[in-house]
């Protein structure tokens, strides 16, 4: 079956380019102005522009976009790898088409048909702060993998941080994960996550709302957060501040009636402040991956898998287990009745590290990553 986006829906995609940094200075949520009409949103424009004086003609403009214009939009599209579903399409995701103002296209790097494999066995989405701590991320590292592992889809926007993170530890289990972009979906959101972006795309896939080249916008960024809660059978944040933008996505993500989970923290640290407060809120505790499959799937019905830690002999588990039960240093690690000597400690050490189930931090200690 061939997919094509429709003029009428490739218009709409043009005029959310087109309106750019207006919509920055539209007061009321970006999802509400995002399910208004194509009407309403040129007349949004022609209103911007009168008070501005501007020679702009909205409604001229909008009209000229015909089959020209559509076939235009599709050839840059095939140009650099993306492939494109309209909102009319049969195979469009049905959780994005319930959406009052959902992607008339989605832009797909990877393939719209990988995109549906990835959703079909339940996905998670695991957001969070920019800057975390290091408990945040080696918590969104861990999980995401586990989860992975465990057949699921993990979910996030590629920004830096927590959300990296989630992407990261997907790719070390099986590379199922979806990456959310804010723009042009042929492009890396930072562009410091390049090389994170063509793991990502090895496997599984990045998508957007917006045509190639458009630039990532203030608006574009919130908007993200819908679609991220919306293809997600299960949002999960890990760390962020009381105003943190991860709480916009779990606050749209209950309202389009989908679980949200919270990883609890350090009361100490500012990163917690987002998820206890979503935690006295009534949101799910996430201790673990099990948590996570067991509300997406229910209690028990499918069981977490450790990636790498199944393949471990004997005195590599008992390795992990002291390091996960608090042993930091080779020094305390080789105190191990399991261990024969120093020299066999660092060897396991070794194995471990290049395994990926451990990872060496400031002052020489090692933490678990899984």
């Amino acid at each position: 079956m061939r997919i094509q986006a429709c003029e009428a829906c490739l218009r709409r995609t043009w005029l959310l380019a087109r309106l750019g940094g207006y919509l920055d200075h539209v007061r009321q949520p970006i999802e509400t102005v995002l399910a208004l009409d194509d009407d309403a949103l040129v007349a949004l424009w022609a209103g911007v522009a009168a008070r501005r004086a501007s020679a702009e003609r909205p409604q001229q403009e909008y009209a000229r976009f015909g089959p020209g214009a559509a076939a235009a939009a599709r050839q840059r599209a095939t140009a650099v790898g993306l492939e494109l579903i309209c909102r009319c399409e049969p195979a469009y995701p049905a959780t994005l088409r319930a959406l009052a103002g959902g992607p008339a296209v989605l832009h797909v790097a990877g393939g719209y048909r990988r995109l549906a494999e990835l959703l079909a066995d339940g996905s998670v989405a695991i957001v969070g702060t920019r800057r975390p701590t290091g408990y945040g991320s080696e918590v969104a590292l861990g999980l995401s993998r586990e989860l992975s592992a465990s057949g699921m889809t993990i979910l996030s926007g590629m920004a830096v941080g927590i959300d990296s993170q989630a992407h990261r530890g997907a790719i070390l289990a099986s590379g199922r994960t979806i990456a959310v972009l804010p723009g042009d979906a042929g492009q890396p959101y930072p562009r410091s996550n390049r090389a994170l972006y063509r793991q990502i795309l090895r496997e599984g896939v990045a998508v957007g709302e917006l045509g190639v080249g458009v630039a990532v916008r203030r608006w574009s960024l919130l908007a993200r957060n819908r679609l991220v809660a919306a293809l997600a059978d299960l949002t999960v944040v890990v760390q962020g501040a009381s105003r943190s933008g991860s709480l916009k996505t779990a606050g749209l993500a209950v309202a389009y009636g989908r679980p949200v989970g919270a990883v609890p923290g350090s009361v100490l640290v500012r990163q917690s402040e987002g998820p206890h407060g979503l935690l006295r809120g009534g949101a799910l505790l996430i201790r673990s991956a099990q948590d996570a499959l067991d509300a997406v799937c229910g209690v028990g019905v499918r069981h977490a898998r450790e990636p790498a830690a199944a393949v471990l002999g004997p005195e590599q588990r008992a390795l992990l287990e002291a390091i996960r039960a608090g042993a930091e240093t080779p020094a305390e690690i080789a105190q191990l009745e399991e261990l024969a000597d120093a020299g066999s400690a660092l060897a396991a050490l070794s194995e471990l590290e290049l395994i990926g189930c451990i990872r060496r931090v400031a002052g020489g200690r090692y933490v678990a990553t899984v």
